[in-house]
């Protein structure tokens, strides 16, 4: 048989054989590449950002330092003693509360946390002594043991500072009440833990006023809980967002309760990206209604009041950045928070994330209202006690002018057309004794040496 005909009949085998070859030499060209990659060659996986957990993206943020300087100056105390005016001039005297906002006499679990935060404060600052801060608070802690009580188990949603009543948000009356928020009660947990720290002859009376609370009912499993009344009927809601949720679980924790979900905040966590900063925000909705929003305010009262802890500060130091970082691509002067407004609808959240956007501004019903931005007080003091930058300082160059003597801070400026927001509260006016004290003498749970 010739070659011809024995290479023919074998052309079967031939072909098997040099697709084998084939085969060898690709994988060995595909194995040179993955280890040799070209140059300028990127595996997409690496920093694909679905890839890359939102924690494990809030990871990587570098911490800013805090600025405690352990001294206060003249200019601090002149300040200090412009917001210490605001409780002059609204503590109720037979109460002991203080007034939400100037001149109305109503009052809530969050803002009566507030008081004794600025209460702690002004004595550290030396604008009152500690006789006159105790002798505050406790009457204060008095009239919380004496009111009536929603269902009787925990604080109603609002109280009538002038007689203690249980009321509703216009201040009239209420039989029942309407029942109970679980981050106004935890604020208000985390100002008797500071109280506890700077004065322990109170603690009788924190303590008999906890126990007459039944916190079982906002505490469940690990979360937090609120009581609304809804037609009538008791409704128990999950309460809390990423940021507000682990300022309460602190606040509840110091008394023993295990609020381990609400401390969590990774399992409801997702990242957006503003002004080149990761920006932390919960997935679920704003009291089941709109995209929940990122404020500046549960990470100024974490690190004014705890010190902050490793994840706190670097969702923290993201949150002061994107601010920043819009100042610097705007020339907009940016320090955003939930605050008052003095038009309707007298409340607003200013976002960093919010509504599914950016720097949205947003009423309690989802409503936006951008116009109503506000660089405000208590955020420009806030940012420059814990972080001490130049633009924190050029924050509150701006809005020191707006002080007030005779009534207190204001809530700060209106960005579009730069008149002030005048309202005057008691939040505001705390952050700022809070911010004042912390640059002198460090977070409030610590007792000043």
């Amino acid at each position: 048989m010739s070659f011809v005909e024995n290479l023919i009949k074998a052309r079967s085998h031939i072909v098997f054989l040099a697709a084998l070859g084939c085969g060898l030499a690709l994988v060995m060209y595909v194995d040179r590449q993955i280890e040799t990659p070209q140059a300028g060659m990127v595996d997409p996986s690496v920093n694909a950002l679905e890839e890359v957990s939102p924690m494990e993206q809030m990871e990587k943020v570098e911490p800013l330092p805090l600025a405690i300087t352990g001294v206060s100056g003249p200019q601090d105390i002149e300040y200090a003693r412009i917001a210490w005016r605001y409780f002059q001039n609204n503590t109720d005297p037979t109460t002991g509360l203080v007034n939400s906002t100037d001149k109305y006499p109503s009052t809530t679990m969050w803002e009566t946390g507030s008081y004794f935060v600025a209460t702690i404060a002004a004595n550290r600052l030396g604008l009152i002594d500690e006789a006159e801060a105790v002798d505050r608070i406790g009457l204060a802690l008095d009239t919380l043991s004496g009111i009536r009580l929603f269902d009787d188990m925990l604080p109603n949603k609002a109280y009538n500072v002038r007689t203690g009543e249980l009321v509703n948000y216009a201040n009239q009356p209420v039989e029942r009440g309407l029942g109970w928020s679980a981050l106004d009660i935890a604020r208000l947990i985390a100002a008797l833990g500071h109280v506890d720290a700077n004065y322990p002859v109170l603690a009788p009376k924190t303590t008999r006023l906890i126990e007459r609370w039944d916190l079982s009912q906002m505490v469940r499993d690990g979360a937090l809980v609120g009581g609304n009344m809804v037609d009538g009927t008791l409704r128990y809601d999950q309460e809390g967002r990423v940021g507000y949720e682990q300022y309460a679980a602190k606040a509840m924790m110091l008394f023993g309760f295990d609020a381990f979900r609400a401390y969590d905040a990774e399992t409801n966590l997702m990242v957006k990206e503003v002004n080149g900063q990761p920006i932390p925000v919960d997935t679920r909705l704003h009291r089941n209604r709109t995209p929940a929003f990122t404020v500046s305010e549960p990470y100024l009262f974490d690190g004014l009041e705890f010190g902050f802890d490793a994840r706190s500060r670097r969702f923290a130091t993201a949150i002061y950045r994107a601010q920043e970082a819009r100042y610097q691509e705007t020339g907009i002067l940016t320090a955003v928070s939930e605050s008052h407004i003095n038009v309707a609808p007298y409340f607003v959240y200013s976002s960093i994330w919010g509504g599914g956007a950016p720097w949205a501004v947003m009423s309690f019903s989802g409503e936006r209202l951008d116009s109503r931005r506000t660089t405000t007080t208590k955020v420009a003091f806030a940012w420059d006690a814990l972080f001490g930058t130049e633009y924190t300082r050029e924050l509150v160059a701006n809005i020191a002018p707006l002080g007030d003597p005779e009534r207190g801070w204001p809530e700060g400026i209106y960005e579009i057309d730069g008149t002030t927001n005048t309202s005057v509260t008691v939040n505001t006016n705390a952050v700022v004794l809070a911010a004042l004290a912390f640059r002198a003498t460090g977070p409030l749970i610590r007792s000043p040496e």
